[in-house]
Parts: structure tokens; sequence; C-alpha cells
């Protein structure tokens, strides 16, 4: 094998199995394996271009047929909160977003089984155990982070946020032009507080203070009502066949 073969990606294409979210469609992948030995901006330029990252795995939708998936990133300098988002910030004041390494603990495995059993207990996630949490978090090539949002008690016993009741964590991507968005979990006990977009909210303000200007949230898919929040955020770009083109606002 050359040098030049070996940086070059592989790629390889799943067989076909039923769409987790569009009824009656079959879902194949194009995937490839992420190495120590690629450049890394090769795969900067992967997971900027439609790719996502799960593990050592870059892959994205290669579906005959259909074209449903739409890779989404947020421009966050131009992000403006709306009055509803404005509430879910108010209501999530107590919380303090730690952001620590890619390194697992079982605190956070505790609220990863407790969020997936109440809100997909039917998905593929279902059956992850201990290990398969621990290389979904260490597993990567790439800068990656975890942020750990904490609750402040209102008579904390410690002024070490680490010590207080963990209530979501993002696992996420650090790229050349922005964050990317890997997976998210949280209590589901704590509807009041809209935990899901409290992430996105947080992670637009870091991003911005990082001075990057896009926040990467992976697919949105037209027709699923799963995938719909994404569209909350504008202004936002959409991935197509001649590149990022700024999205119609909805």
């Amino acid at each position: 094998m050359t040098e030049q073969q070996k940086h070059f990606p592989e790629f390889y294409v799943t067989a076909p199995q039923p769409c987790p979210y569009l009824a009656g469609r079959l879902e194949r992948k194009l995937f490839t394996h992420l190495t120590t030995d690629k450049p890394k901006a090769l795969v900067d330029n992967l997971l900027k271009g439609g790719f996502r990252r799960s593990q050592n795995i870059a892959y994205m939708p290669y579906c005959e047929g259909c074209q449903a998936c739409v890779s989404v990133r947020v421009l966050v300098d131009e992000f403006k909160l709306r009055s509803s988002m404005k509430r879910i910030v108010a209501k999530n004041r107590d919380l303090v977003a730690c952001r620590v390494r890619a390194v697992p603990t079982s605190e956070q495995y505790a609220l990863f089984r407790e969020y997936i059993e109440a809100r997909h207990a039917d998905g593929g996630m279902v059956d992850m155990t201990v290990l398969d949490y621990t290389m979904m978090v260490e597993d990567s090539v790439i800068e990656t982070f975890v942020t750990e949002s904490r609750e402040k008690p209102e008579d904390p016993l410690s002024t070490d946020p680490n010590k207080w009741p963990l209530k979501a964590v993002s696992l996420c991507d650090r790229l050349s032009d922005g964050v990317s968005m890997v997976y998210s979990f949280y209590d589901p006990k704590d509807d009041a507080r809209s935990l899901g977009t409290y992430m996105i909210l947080d992670h637009l303000d870091h991003s911005r203070r990082l001075g990057l200007p896009y926040l990467y949230l992976g697919y949105w898919i037209d027709g699923s009502r799963k995938m719909s929040y994404k569209t909350r955020f504008q202004p936002q770009e959409h991935l197509a066949t001649d590149g990022w083109i700024l999205a119609q606002t909805k």
C-alpha cells in the first residue's frame, strides 16, 4: 500500500435496512473508518461535508431514491433567541455547564440509561452496555469534549460544581469552523426545563465564545417529528449538491 493510499479513505456501503425515521422506507449508509494515520484535515473536511461521526466511523445516508436527510448547521453569530428560548434560558439559570475531557463516568452512564429507557426504549441504543457507552465517548481520533450540565442546589454543601446533580450531557466534536453535537441526553423526568433545547442554546453560546461560526446539528429529516425541533434554530444552512445554502425560515 502506498502512502497516498494509506491516507485516502476507503468507503463502504451498508446493506438496506428499515429506516428508523420514515415508515416504509429503507436506509443505507456510506461509511469509512477514521484512523490516526488519516490526515486531520481530511477527517475535518469529512465531518464538515455531511458525514457524521460514531466512534471512529464517519457515515452519511446513501439511500436509493431518497434524499430526506439533510445536514444542518446554525449560523452562530446571526442566531437570535426567540421569546420561548429566552424563557428556557431563564428556567435553567441554576444549571452550570462544565466542559470536561471525553472520559466516561458511571454517573453519566446512569443518566444515559435513564434517558434511553424513558425516551428511546424501542431504539437501537437500548442494549448499550457500559462498555459500549465507554467506546462511544472515548473512541475518537479528533478533539472531542463532553459538556456536563449540573444543577446548583439552593444551599450547596460543596462549591465544586462536579459534585452537584447531573442533569444533562452532550458529547461534541471540535471542528476547524465549529462545534458538532454528536449525541446528547438528559434527565427525562424534568420536562419543564426543555433540556434538549437548553443544550443547543448552551452550545451556540459556547461556539460564539470560541469564535467559531457554525454549530452542526447533524441531519434534519423532512417528515420526521423526531427531527422537527432542529428547524427552530435560525438562521441555518443546509447542505445541498452545490454546497451549504441558507435555508428558508420556518
